[in-house]
């Protein structure tokens, strides 16, 4: 039966950070849009920030649900410290503080 759990728990770490793509696409898609838009003059800043405010609200809570997701097993932990890295590198982005405290935390070796 724990290893039915670890399967599940890989699962939905998958599907995770399949969303959390998916959210990143959508906000690079929502951006190439608009400059397509306003080079043509068929769009207004405010239409476009309500429509970029969307897509980033997807993007951070999906990250967010990496960030905190506690891995199953060392295995996952790896995934999730890989996956993050990746996307930091990919995004030259940063973690605030409270996020890199979580991951810390949730990815401590198993005993």
């Amino acid at each position: 039966m724990t290893e039915n759990f670890g399967m599940e728990a890989a699962v939905s770490l998958e599907a995770m950070m399949e969303r959390h793509i998916a959210a990143l696409w959508a906000t690079s898609d929502a951006v190439r849009e608009w400059d397509e838009r306003r080079a043509a003059g068929g769009v207004s800043n405010v239409v476009y920030a309500n429509a970029l405010l969307e897509v980033t609200k997807e993007e951070e809570a999906t990250r967010l649900r990496i960030v905190n997701h506690r891995p199953c097993n060392d295995q996952q932990g790896w995934q999730k410290l890989t996956y993050l890295a990746a996307y930091l590198f990919a995004t030259r982005g940063s973690l605030k503080p409270e996020e890199m405290d979580a991951v810390l935390s949730t990815t401590e070796p198993m005993e």
